[in-house]
């Protein structure tokens, strides 16, 4: 069966508001002011542990062991308000909507930990969308390990050798390459059309454009 996987921050919604009041949340309960702005957006699509680690650079730097220490304050932070800021990019739901009635399979795989993206996708009003949703630790192996691409294409019933992965960043690539499988990066996401720079099989300048693109792309 034919399968599209989605990730999910900076591919199917812009999460960068929240993830840097999270972090910025997080700066404010350790005695500190706001330590990232909009300026900030990329690093909020690399983690949370990227986020603390450039907020403590401004102030000085930070040990990895201290970033772990605080990696778990952020996450609950995020975890009050993950859907304050959060959008989903115009015309994604109803790209997905348009896959499944092709006979597509649609699942996620995503390197936010599984709890948060159920949560965020239930609040988005997604998830029973998706047939499948594999997180950063749903699995031993993140991104862009392939293990986790494979289980969100078996786990909503898709066949890997006839998949894809719409992506925004240097790790979905990886991941593709990985698996053996192409890729779509967005340009909407948080590198536009620097993504380009990635090589990837194909660029999706807006969701409109999925449905053929897919069906394009998926020949077999």
């Amino acid at each position: 069966m034919k399968t599209v996987v989605f990730d999910l921050d900076g591919t199917l919604a812009d999460t960068s508001g929240d993830l840097l009041a999270a972090a910025n949340a997080c700066f404010r309960d350790l005695g500190h002011g706001d330590m990232l702005g909009p300026d900030d957006t990329l690093t909020a699509f690399h983690g949370g542990r990227a986020m603390l680690r450039l907020g403590f650079s401004r102030l000085g730097g930070c040990t990895e062991a201290q970033i772990d220490a605080y990696y778990p304050k952020l996450l609950a932070a995020y975890a009050d308000a993950i859907d304050t800021h959060t959008r989903l990019y115009p015309g994604a739901v109803e790209a997905v909507q348009a896959l499944r009635r092709d006979g597509f399979k649609v699942s996620i795989c995503t390197n936010k930990p599984e709890g948060l993206a159920q949560t965020l996708t239930q609040r988005l009003g997604i998830r029973d969308l998706f047939g499948a949703l594999i997180g950063a630790d749903t699995l031993p192996t993140r991104k862009p390990d392939a293990a986790p691409y494979v289980a969100a294409v078996e786990r909503c019933g898709g066949a890997v050798t006839q998949s894809m992965l719409i992506g925004d960043t240097e790790t979905d690539r990886k991941t593709g390459l990985a698996v053996g499988v192409p890729v779509a990066l967005v340009t909407f996401g948080p590198e536009g059309r620097g993504v380009q720079r990635l090589d990837p099989e194909a660029l999706l300048d807006h969701y409109d454009d999925l449905p053929e693109l897919a069906r394009r792309m998926l020949v077999r």
